[in-house]
């Protein structure tokens, strides 16, 4: 039987060649019960070696790595689900939104549907189903971040001044009183450009993004609504409804 501290060792090894496994991977390749994977997989996360995602693990991010989009949109996916949905009851027919290229924003499309509104968007990935559903899209300029399928850079942010929203829906990696941060400087200016065109703007957040901060300063907490879920601790958001209002969805 392997001891668990070469266990764990065993478990990171794996991690680092895939960046992102399943349980079901770390069971066969360490020959563990899946009780006991899981048990490793929450001490490696309280160590700060890994962070789990559903069914599965990826390494523990610096503040400037970004997960993929495919990771992004695998991690607490019902939780998102929930947001959006909530998120997307806000909209009124004939507004015109900004939908930044997140994982939780991207959910928020099918609830959006037959509701006569205009989209502005700086996802690739959202692009294709925004026009799916039937709903009018613009998308903006800019340089392609491989990884995440979002368009930044100098030309993403001049093609974003031209536009005024009634609202603005942004997903963020960090939610923190020192404010809304994010790995990337040039999607920090994109979201922040966003922010300041529109009239309302919201900030989708599951339970992972409080208390962590990224690279990149986006804006001050209190220039956002926030909406977050209900496995989201009490305890992380009290000190930041003194500074903005703070809804949870269903």
């Amino acid at each position: 039987m392997m001891l668990s501290i070469k266990r764990k060792e065993a478990i990171l090894e794996v991690i680092k060649k895939q960046d992102v496994v399943t349980i079901q991977q770390l069971i066969d390749a360490i020959g563990a019960s899946e009780s006991t994977i899981r048990r490793d997989l929450i001490e490696l996360e309280k160590e700060e070696q890994l962070t789990r995602v559903h069914g599965g693990a990826s390494l523990q991010k610096r503040r400037h790595d970004e997960p993929s989009m495919i990771e992004k949109t695998t991690r607490n996916k019902e939780e998102k689900q929930g947001i959006a949905m909530y998120a997307a009851k806000t909209v009124q027919s004939g507004s015109c939104i900004y939908l930044d290229a997140g994982s939780t924003t991207y959910e928020m499309i099918p609830y959006l549907a037959n509701r006569d509104l205009l989209v502005v968007t700086n996802g690739i990935q959202h692009v294709q189903t925004l026009m799916d559903y039937g709903i009018e899209t613009y998308i903006i300029g800019g340089k392609v971040k491989p990884q995440t399928g979002a368009l930044v850079g100098t030309k993403a942010v001049e093609s974003l001044r031209f536009y005024r929203f009634d609202y603005a829906f942004l997903g963020m990696n960090g939610v923190a009183l020192d404010g809304y941060t994010t790995p990337d400087p040039e999607e920090a200016n994109v979201k922040q450009t966003a922010m300041e065109n529109s009239a309302t703007s919201f900030v989708l957040a599951d339970h992972t993004k409080f208390d962590q901060v990224s690279f990149a300063y986006v804006q001050a907490v209190e220039q956002a609504i926030i909406i977050t879920s209900p496995h989201t601790d009490k305890s992380k958001v009290k000190s930041l409804e003194k500074l903005t209002t703070i809804e949870v969805s269903s």
